[in-house]
Formats: C-alpha cells, sequence, structure tokens
C-alpha cells in the first residue's frame, strides 16, 4: 500500500511540475503579448496624429465656398 501511495505522490509532483512549467510559459507570452500591444498603440496613435496633421494642413489649400449645387 505505501509503495502505491509514494507512486501517486511522485506521479502528482511529475504533473505539478509541468503544469508550473506550462504557467510560466503562458506568463511569458501573455507580457510579450502586452508589449507588442503596448507598441502598437503608440504606433496607431502617431499614425492618428499624422493624419490628422495631414488633413489640417489640406484644409487650408481647400477654399471655404459652396458645393455647385448651391
Amino acid at each position: 500500500m505505501e509503495k502505491e501511495s509514494e507512486e501517486r505522490l511522485t506521479a502528482i509532483e511529475m504533473k505539478l511540475a509541468y503544469m508550473e512549467d506550462f504557467v510560466s510559459q503562458i506568463q511569458e507570452v501573455a507580457v510579450d503579448q502586452a508589449r507588442t500591444i503596448e507598441k502598437l498603440k503608440k504606433e496607431v496613435k502617431l499614425m492618428s496624429d499624422k493624419i490628422h496633421e495631414m488633413s489640417d494642413a489640406m484644409e487650408g489649400d481647400i477654399p471655404n465656398r459652396k458645393p455647385p449645387h448651391y
């Protein structure tokens, strides 16, 4: 009976070790994804600012007049 209990305990310890490793790997992926998301947010903000800047610059070139159908 004691041998069976020891084998079960060993099996549980092995499963726990694999699970700890798996959780560690998932955590690394999550941290990497968070970094990527932050980088992409910054890039989107820069592009958005650039588009607004270009739009504002182009507004000055377009005369403020009524459309031809008026």
